[in-house]
């Protein structure tokens, strides 16, 4: 699928014209669980019609930890089957679907004179544990190396900015790192459009009800074009809602309540010479811990948070600085360098779609199971809500399972589900990735699709290679080329669709406003070769 450039109608694009009226599949969302079911659901041989109101990844999954957890954190919890599932999930990410988009994680737990040695004999036990997880899953320790004690100066080696005072050493383990959640939602999507779903953005649903009183005739949706205000129906014989925090909207036997996760980011420069994560120890918690998270682009994310949330869900989520200065004060208490409010580039936040406890449960949303749920409404529609970003492809077999047993879906003939061994657009094995000879950023983001984004950028815009692979401005290592791509194969229809999802420039306030020039010339420069753009 990587060797040519696709034909136009498996481009993924934004409004509904020319959209099918009848479809085996509708899918609501294409955050990472609705691009996950339109792949599953099309692998599988049936018709696929997956929306969304906004964009790709416009929700909760751009807004994560960028990680592929082995589900540790759930085996503390006693969460054990949500944690042997993510494990299994991660390995197949990181070995067969997307080694390009994800890598190999060292992480380090300091010792610090805050922790104890009852705490450290648990921490310990606890990534044995994490190991054996990795073992149950069968993912090679070539993927994950077996953790080990480090000592104090081995700790200093891997993470220089590390306090030295009360420092008696750490602990070294290994997880699953996405180059860019985002990222991984556009390439599914792409993956699920190359075998033929239509994938449209900007196409909000309106309303799902059973086209007969028996369920037998399938279900009737009605959508509107975000770009024209038409609206028009498409029959479906499935409809899967795999809208995150919104899918009450649509379900209202579905009650959810979201928890934010809020994250910093900063310049690598604030906490310099950081060749591993670390996870900093939360004060008076035995198994917390705020992450910090080194990425490629010389900045580092610090999070996250877990708060509940109240009342209706904002479009984005905004960081409260409350939260800002929790996360500063757990990293400061673990580094030497204490860390100022203006050391924070940039933050942001999501929400996670968990479903609401039953009555009298209590607790807080932290001990909420992250297991994912799949509903079954009375006009048909499955409601797919929980779960985290690593499962989305167990999320997603699940929900097209569940589609597939409705009765407006009897007869549909439907294959096995092929999502566990099918790689994304892109994939090879890390060795073959290691010896490409493309641009190492277009390499790290597009697997072996970065010449087909380089040469699709060459006859669109008829610039030279040095022209569109240098960066878009002093210190913002985008490239013009993968700009381009995010208008010609993924849909982006404007500036904000290229930096803030394509892209990840948004993040950074700073490096959004240097990056808009080339934003608006590479969807100038796509116009022309695009149906409708000009």
């Amino acid at each position: 699928m990587s060797a040519g450039q696709p034909p136009p109608s498996t481009r993924i694009t934004a409004g509904l014209e020319g959209a099918p009226r009848e479809v085996d599949v509708l899918v609501v969302g294409l955050g990472i669980t609705g691009a996950g079911v339109a792949l599953d659901a099309v692998s599988r041989g049936l018709s696929v019609l997956a929306v969304d109101a906004h964009d790709l990844a416009f929700g909760t999954s751009r807004w994560s930890s960028k990680l592929v957890h082995g589900g540790l954190r759930y085996l503390a919890k006693g969460q054990i089957g949500v944690a042997h599932e993510s494990a299994v999930e991660r390995g197949v990410l990181m070995e067969v679907t997307a080694p390009h988009l994800t890598r190999p994680m060292p992480m380090v737990v300091p010792l610090t004179s805050s922790v104890t040695r009852a705490q450290a004999t648990l921490t310990a036990v606890g990534l044995r544990a994490g190991d054996a997880l990795r073992r149950g899953a069968r993912t090679g320790a070539e993927t994950l190396p077996r953790p080990r004690r480090l000592s104090a100066t081995e700790t200093l080696a891997l993470a220089p900015a590390l306090r030295r005072a009360g420092l008696r050493g750490g602990m070294l383990s290994w997880d699953g790192q996405l180059e860019d959640d985002a990222r991984l939602v556009t390439t599914v999507a792409r993956t699920a459009a190359a075998l033929g779903a239509v994938v449209r953005t900007r196409a909000r649903v309106l309303a799902v009800e059973a086209a007969s009183s028996n369920g037998a005739g399938g279900l009737r949706v009605g959508l509107r074009d975000e770009l024209t205000g038409a609206t028009t129906t498409v029959v479906a014989r499935a409809v899967v809602n795999a809208a995150g925090v919104w899918a009450g909207d649509l379900a209202e036997e579905v009650t959810l309540r979201p928890s934010r996760g809020t994250h910093l980011v900063l310049r690598a420069a604030a906490l310099p010479g950081l060749g591993t994560s670390v996870f900093a120890p939360i004060p008076g918690e035995t198994n917390r811990f705020v992450l910090v998270l080194p990425q490629p682009d010389q900045t580092v994310y610090v999070g996250l948070t877990d708060e509940p949330v109240d009342g209706p869900v904002p479009d984005v989520p905004e960081p409260t600085e409350p939260e800002i200065g929790f996360l500063l004060d757990v990293v400061s208490a673990c580094f030497a360098r204490q860390l100022h409010r203006s050391d924070v580039v940039g933050a942001f936040a999501g929400l996670r779609p968990l479903l609401e406890p039953p009555a009298g449960s209590g607790g807080s949303t932290a001990d909420l199971s992250r297991k994912h749920a799949v509903l079954v409404g009375r006009s048909g529609m499955v409601t797919v809500v929980g779960g985290k970003l690593t499962t989305y492809r167990r999320m997603a077999q699940d929900a097209v399972d569940a589609a597939l047993a409705t009765p407006a879906a009897a007869g549909l003939a439907a294959g096995p589900c092929r999502t566990r061994t099918l790689p994304l657009l892109g994939a090879a094995p890390r060795a073959e990735l290691a010896a490409l000879e493309q641009h190492p950023r277009l390499v790290r983001r597009f697997g072996t699709d970065a010449a087909l984004v380089l040469a699709d950028a060459l006859e669109v815009t008829g610039l030279t290679e040095d022209e569109l692979l240098a960066p878009v401005a002093e210190g913002v290592p985008v490239t013009l080329a993968e700009l381009v791509f995010g208008v010609t194969h993924e849909g982006a229809v404007d500036v904000a669709d290229l930096l803030d999802r394509r892209t990840r420039v948004g993040l950074l306030a700073g490096d959004r406003a240097l990056a808009e020039p080339a934003a608006r010339r590479a969807l100038a420069l796509a116009a022309h070769h695009l149906p409708g753009r000009r």
